[in-house]
């Protein structure tokens, strides 16, 4: 167990499955104590059995992103657990397939609220505590997708993330005086729960196909980066976004891949 983390408390929203299980993991093993928000208590308990086992510390709050009472009291229990919020990595959200023409109002809603709204709730509750600190690191989980790419059935999903991106400009400017950093992640395509039952074997092949390294990356790969973004060594960072894609944006055609 290695200790870059150690004695920093971190809240990791959507911890318990895919990207969020792979930064809930990493952080424990470099040392940190974990608080883990998810809405499933089911999942949130496996993660912190494995992360246990494993010699970490960690516990859970059952919470919704796009609920403000909820991501309140996510900061309050942080801090009557462990006494601070020295980091945030902000990483829940969704991604449901439907394209435009069968898009409705209520489809476009609920991804706002979750990957957008959900955003700002959980980067505001957890501010009082880190600005009174005069220190804190917030990571959040954007995506490829908006910012430089676009993919049909996904345009509520690119929207919200295009916005992550410029949120997250703006709110480095003014927590910079407060010794807080904000930064993001934007994967490309990660091998995670969702993306084989949502998307399918299809779309994992030609995504494949379309990447220069020829593969899907981990849920880890972006749990380093998102520790390297919370770590001090990265204490001059703030409003920048790093793309965590095997080079899939790389390409001016698929011609160029192979």
């Amino acid at each position: 167990m290695a200790e870059r983390m150690k004695n920093k408390v971190v809240i990791v929203t959507g911890g318990a499955r895919g990207i969020g299980k792979g930064i809930s993991h990493v952080f424990a093993s470099e040392g940190a104590k974990v608080l883990i928000v998810v809405r499933s208590e089911d999942d949130a308990k496996k993660v912190i059995e494995e992360i246990k086992i494993n010699g970490g510390e960690a516990s859970y709050f059952l919470g919704d992103v796009s609920n403000q009472k909820d991501m309140d009291n996510m900061a309050k229990a942080c801090i009557e657990r462990y006494g601070k919020i020295d980091i945030l990595c902000h990483n829940a959200g969704i991604f449901p397939e439907v394209r435009l023409e069968n898009m409705t109002l209520k489809d476009w809603e609920l991804v706002n609220n979750v990957n957008l709204k959900g955003t700002f709730l959980a980067v505001k509750a957890c501010m009082p505590n880190m600005i009174e600190n005069q220190y804190g690191k917030i990571v959040i989980t954007s995506s490829i997708t908006g910012n430089k790419t676009g993919n049909p059935g996904l345009a509520h999903y690119a929207a919200t993330k295009g916005g992550v991106n410029g949120f997250i400009k703006t709110a480095a400017i003014e927590l910079a005086k407060h010794n807080i950093t904000v930064n993001g992640v934007e994967p490309g395509n990660i091998m995670t729960e969702g993306m084989g039952s949502q998307l399918g074997e299809e779309y994992i092949k030609a995504q494949e196909a379309s990447i220069p390294m020829g593969k899907l990356g981990e849920p880890k790969d972006i749990a380093y980066a998102a520790l390297f973004l919370a770590s001090d060594e990265a204490k001059y960072i703030t409003g920048q976004t790093i793309a965590i894609d095997g080079g899939q944006t790389l390409p001016e055609s698929m011609f160029a891949v192979h």
